[in-house]
């Protein structure tokens, strides 16, 4: 699969001015609750200037990350694929935080209900915006998913990164056939992803939108700037 790379500064054990970067250590796949440690995903700029305008280096664990821009997929042959449009930053920032939203209610598994969560997390999507201008909020769409699914038992142990349901797995593989329908250059959004979180209509995801007043005349309307993210 392919994937790009964003590169973090090694932090020393204590505070100290910055006068040369050192060599970086290997890398390490990058989990979802360090993915929001970089708000440019794929720059390999983003940590160190940041860290080099502060002329300090913060006391933290060593790390570089490897960040992929294909979600997973259903599909093997797409697995290998050149071809394939990679998703923008803002949807896997989305599908990410909708692993820790799973992750916190110990779910078992990312289901569409959390996939909407991390879209409105995220937050700074068109997608997401739309969802708040028409009233749908993280923390309404987190009770009712609350109310559909409920939470698992208090000493149950949730992965860090809970695996795709099949339904979540579903929504993200119709988004990159629309786009590959299309064919229009240009990367998958994060609208593409939650008109795929639409499309399963028998599922958490779909239900909770449609509870909190989506419907598909607003689906179409979304669907108009499918392409903005």
């Amino acid at each position: 699969m392919a994937a790009n790379t964003i590169s973090a500064l090694p932090i020393s054990p204590c505070y100290r001015k910055v006068n040369h970067f050192p060599p970086f250590p290997r890398s390490l796949t990058l989990t979802p609750y360090n993915l929001v440690l970089s708000s440019v995903i794929g720059s390999e700029l983003s940590l160190r200037s940041i860290n080099a305008r502060r002329g300090v280096l913060k006391h933290c664990r060593p790390a570089v990350a490897t960040v992929s821009l294909l979600l997973p997929t259903a599909k093997p042959e797409r697995t290998s694929s050149e071809k394939l449009p990679k998703w923008s930053a803002r949807a896997t920032r989305a599908y990410s935080l909708g692993q820790v939203e799973a992750h916190k209610l110990k779910y078992p598994k990312t289901g569409t209900e959390s996939l909407l969560m991390g879209i409105l997390v995220e937050g700074t999507s068109f997608a997401a915006q739309y969802l708040r201008e028409n009233g749908i909020t993280f923390y309404k769409v987190r009770e009712e998913a609350i109310n559909l699914l409920g939470t698992s038992v208090d000493k149950y142990y949730a992965p860090d990164d809970p695996p795709l349901t099949e339904p979540a797995q579903r929504a993200i593989d119709w988004a990159v056939d629309e786009k590959l329908k299309s064919g229009e250059s240009g990367e998958i959004t994060t609208t593409h992803l939650l008109l795929g979180i639409w499309s399963e209509k028998d599922y958490a995801g779909h239900k909770i939108l449609e509870t909190l007043g989506f419907d598909d005349e607003k689906a179409k309307e979304l669907a108009k700037s499918i392409n903005v993210d």
